[in-house]
């Protein structure tokens, strides 16, 4: 796995390669595979940094509050957005992550499958075929 920090430049590239759907296909298929998990992942890291503690419980009670039908629901536009950019950088921060594990795992399993076979698992799409799919060779 490479410790190398990417560039901005890098950043920027691939960001504008994403942009490409077939690009994101296989990803979509790993985030539906892993969505449970990866909710229960990005509840705990916005629970543990204390994003939707009292202070949130307060501010949704401040908006719905509001007796200014047009100012409501401009606060509750602004609380949405606010929530979406949050969620959207922890889950970011923890794909991220998400991608250095796999990584990892992936050199880890090449360095064994070196001396015991070949074992490689996909993501299907498909719903009525099992999540994950094994094909096995031997050396």
């Amino acid at each position: 796995m490479s410790t190398i920090p990417y560039t901005a430049a890098e950043v920027d590239a691939a960001i504008e390669a994403l942009g490409e759907h077939e690009r994101l296909s296989h990803a979509e298929e790993v985030v539906t595979h892993a969505a449970p998990a990866l909710q229960r992942i990005l509840a705990q890291a916005l629970h543990e940094g204390g994003w939707f503690g009292s202070a949130h419980d307060a501010e949704i009670a401040r908006v719905a509050g509001e007796q200014d039908a047009a100012e409501r629901v401009r606060a509750i536009d602004v609380l949405v957005a606010e929530q979406t950019r949050l969620g959207m950088f922890v889950g970011v921060t923890v794909g991220f992550q998400l991608a250095r594990e796999l990584a990892q795992g992936r050199e880890q399993s090449t360095s064994e499958q070196s001396t015991t076979g070949t074992s490689r698992h996909s993501i299907t799409k498909d719903p009525s075929e099992q999540s994950t799919t094994t094909d096995t060779e031997e050396p």
